[in-house]
């Protein structure tokens, strides 16, 4: 009799985690665009960036990988940005040429996976690089949201460190899509003589 994969998995606590975090994005939208709770959903923001990281150091430390979490937590993570990004700039809290610059990275990478499809190679593992641009940026949100939200010293600082923060996660998040670019280019080279000699 043969064991089930344990990396098909569904029932496991880093994806309990990972679940939670994609509640989070909902809710942190009805808080900031709804009755305007900035500082609710500023929690809620700090609570699923600081998050970001737990689900896979316990995945790993559990002996708990599976491949719904190889998938949610990316989604997470774009999910949280993107949600961010988008009520950011309906507020006016972050200027439209940076909202632009990360969505046109997420274009880009959309076509690559779509390429990727296209070749049966399923969306590559995150590169490190790109862990880390999403931590900087679901660092600087929260900060950029009290610099709106504050006033004084307060505001002044949170604005320098933000925008600092945001700028540097912003180039970091585009490094690791040209990064992963470069992969899914290498995997498409290896399977295109793969198709090539099976259609001869």
């Amino acid at each position: 009799m043969t064991q089930a994969d344990p990396r098909s998995r569904i029932l496991t606590i880093p994806n309990a985690i990972s679940f939670l975090r994609l509640l989070g994005v909902p809710l942190f939208l009805y808080l900031f665009l709804g009755p305007h709770e900035w500082g609710w959903a500023v929690a809620v923001l700090a609570i699923g960036g600081t998050t970001d990281w737990i689900d896979g150091y316990l995945a790993r430390r559990l002996g708990q990988v599976s491949r719904l979490g190889e998938l949610m937590d990316p989604v997470a993570d774009r999910l949280y940005i993107l949600a961010t990004i988008v009520a950011f700039t309906v507020e006016g809290v972050v200027p439209w040429a940076f909202t632009i610059a990360l969505l046109l990275r997420e274009a880009v990478l959309s076509v690559v996976v779509l390429v990727l499809r296209r070749y049966g190679v399923p969306p590559l593992p995150v590169h490190y690089v790109g862990k880390t641009a999403t931590f900087i940026l679901l660092f600087a949100f929260p900060v950029l949201l009290l610099a709106s939200a504050a006033d004084g010293a307060v505001a002044s600082v949170a604005h320098a460190i933000g925008w600092a923060m945001a700028w540097w996660g912003l180039v970091l998040y585009w490094v690791a899509g040209g990064l992963y670019i470069l992969q899914a280019r290498s995997v498409v080279r290896a399977k295109q003589p793969a198709a090539a000699g099976g259609s001869a």
